[in-house]
């Protein structure tokens, strides 16, 4: 299946940048070590996304994967290849769970959590004004980790009192550290947590994502709804992606800014708006650098002659493929709001598009846009370079962004 020894992907995303960086050089498409599971990572864009539009290539493990019942008892990211929701499906199955889950994205519903978005950051940023001068603030903590919750939690009726149960479990989830084991007891809180929440809402419904796919299930009898399984793993795909990417990409994009006192000069000046540091920050350093798996469903041969074997895992190098200066010229690693094609990968592409990319570049750019506006002398605590990243290789974000809102005196 592999003709060369695989390049192995660091679990703990150490360095990502030279990971982008050797993955380019060795080619379009290369075997890996993703946690001791081998497949293809793909760093080439255009190759990227033709295979992301392919039928040749599935998400459906269940069906397209010989090795998943082995992988998914032994592999710490089986989570990702064993639920069944939109996330996994392929084909007819993904159009059917796809259709039932856009109506939470339409343009009237994110129309109508805009003013809820604008009051949710207001209420944190007037928390932050509350601190005395000097102090040292971890803004991932304080504003990043805490606007996403509350909008996914307003969005499918999570209950405030459950909100801080799902925000560990759901780092958990991103985490390529833990073992097979931790991973395994952390999905089982995820499926439990999440058959309350279902339990909840059955009972009490509201005016909420949750109800309405609850309402979806038990109204649709005829094969065309949801299962249980398909309902619960569907709820745990958008609390996930609702809320862990938006978390980092607000982290990426206010370090981007206080790093870059010139490009966030073109903001203020006028030349460049906050919806263009959202894309600029989706291009440069996406949320998800790494996204498991895809499978070959037949051979697939590769413009270089390589042949993906039918069955063969599939992971999709975003970080490195936004980057990739035959997408975006010599300057690719280069941070620039102006830059004038921001085109990116960061919300995949294809059928697999994600639904929530409008609520995300809202609840970012009003975090960036009330945050500079009120504190126009933040600076960071720490340089740039000390601060660590969280440690996996899906997720790109950091453990702490320390500022100093205001200078002391």
């Amino acid at each position: 299946m592999y003709q060369n020894a695989p390049f192995v992907i660091d679990p703990t995303g150490a360095d990502r940048h030279a990971e982008y960086r050797a993955l380019r050089a060795r080619g379009p498409a290369i075997p890996v070590d993703v946690l001791g599971l081998r497949a293809w990572a793909v760093s080439d864009p255009a190759l990227l996304k033709t295979l992301l539009t392919s039928p040749d290539v599935s998400k459906n493990g269940r069906v397209h994967y010989p090795d998943f019942q082995q992988t998914i008892r032994t592999w710490p990211l089986a989570l990702w290849i064993e639920v069944q929701s939109m996330l996994t499906a392929y084909g007819a199955d993904h159009r059917r769970l796809r259709r039932m889950v856009a109506p939470a994205f339409s343009a009237r519903r994110i129309a109508r959590l805009k003013p809820v978005i604008e009051s949710l950051v207001a209420e944190l940023i007037d928390e932050l004004a509350a601190l005395p001068p000097g102090e040292v603030v971890d803004l991932r903590e304080r504003l990043a980790y805490p606007l996403p919750i509350a909008v996914i939690g307003h969005l499918m009726g999570v209950p405030e009192d459950q909100r801080g149960d799902f925000r560990q479990i759901v780092d958990n989830v991103f985490d390529s550290t833990l073992t097979p084991e931790e991973a395994q007891a952390n999905a089982a809180r995820l499926f439990k947590a999440t058959d309350q929440l279902i339990a909840t809402k059955r009972r009490d419904p509201g005016d909420d994502m949750t109800s309405l796919l609850i309402a979806t299930r038990d109204e649709e009898g005829d094969g065309t709804g949801f299962t249980d399984v398909e309902l619960r793993d569907t709820m745990i795909l958008m609390i996930n992606a609702g809320y862990e990417t938006t978390v980092n990409v607000i982290d990426q994009a206010v370090l981007a800014m206080l790093r870059s006192p010139e490009q966030l000069d073109l903001v203020r000046t006028g030349r460049a708006a906050w919806a263009d540091v959202v894309e600029e920050t989706l291009r440069a350093e996406p949320a998800i650098k790494y996204l498991p798996l895809r499978f070959a469903v037949t051979d697939i041969r590769l413009p270089d002659g390589q042949v993906i074997a039918q069955g063969a895992p599939i992971l999709a190098a975003y970080g490195a493929a936004n980057r990739h200066p035959d997408w975006h010229g010599r300057d690719a690693d280069t941070f620039d709001v102006a830059r004038k094609a921001k085109d990116h990968l960061a919300f995949g592409y294809g059928v697999h598009f994600c639904l929530g990319a409008p609520l995300a570049r809202l609840e970012v750019a009003e975090a960036l846009r009330q945050l500079f506006d009120r504190f126009p002398a933040m600076e960071l605590a720490e340089p740039a370079d000390a601060l660590r990243p969280i440690p996996t290789l899906i997720s790109n974000g950091h453990q702490r962004l320390p500022v100093r809102l205001r200078p002391a005196g």
